[in-house]
C-alpha cells in the first residue's frame, strides 16, 4: 500500500555549456535548513512525470522541454517526519543540457518565495566539492553523484540514490 505522506517528486539537473548545474536555493526557516536542490516539484494528480517537470521547469526557471531528457537519478528516501508534512520523498531526476540562462519562471520570485525558493545558483562542481558553508545539498552526494555524470553521461538505467 502507498504511503499517504510521501511525497513523489520530479527534477532536472541542468546542465550549462560549462557543465554547471543550476541549483534553487530552499530556505526552511522552520526546519532551520538551507537547501541548495535541483529545480523541479511535486507530480500532481492526472500528471505524468514528464508532464510535471515540463511544468515546473516552466514555473521556476521558465527553460522549455524540447526533447525527453534522460532519466538519471532516482531517490527514495522514507523516514517519519523527514520533512515537515512528509514521511518521505521519491525525487526522480533528469538531465537536461543547455545554454546557460538567467532563470525567471512563470510563478516570479514573490510565488517561489512562499515555496521557500529564494534565489538560484550555477555550480561548479569544484565549487560544490570545495563548498564549506551551512547549507546542504540535495542529494546529499550530489558532487560525487554529479562528477560520475559528467565523467559518464547518462546511465542506461537510473542509479539508485538515498539521502
Amino acid at each position: 500500500m502507498a504511503n499517504p505522506n510521501l511525497r513523489h517528486a520530479v527534477r532536472a539537473v541542468v546542465l550549462d555549456d560549462k557543465d554547471r548545474v543550476l541549483l534553487c536555493r530552499f530556505d526552511l526557516p522552520t526546519q532551520g535548513v538551507v537547501v541548495w536542490a535541483a529545480p523541479g516539484g511535486g507530480i500532481e494528480v492526472a500528471e505524468s512525470p514528464l508532464q510535471a517537470l515540463e511544468r515546473e521547469l516552466d514555473e521556476e526557471i521558465g527553460l522549455a522541454l524540447v526533447d525527453e531528457p534522460p532519466h538519471v537519478w532516482h531517490q527514495r528516501v522514507v523516514a517519519e517526519g523527514h520533512a515537515e508534512g512528509y514521511d518521505g520523498v521519491i525525487n526522480d531526476y533528469y538531465l537536461i543540457k543547455t545554454d546557460n540562462f538567467t532563470p525567471s519562471g512563470s510563478l516570479g520570485a514573490e510565488v517561489l518565495r512562499t515555496e521557500n525558493i529564494t534565489r538560484f545558483r550555477w555550480w561548479s562542481l569544484g565549487e560544490i566539492q570545495a563548498y564549506q558553508g551551512d547549507a546542504i545539498f540535495a542529494p546529499r552526494d550530489l558532487a560525487a553523484l554529479l562528477e560520475q555524470l559528467l565523467r559518464a553521461g547518462a546511465p542506461q538505467e537510473p542509479l539508485a540514490l538515498g539521502l
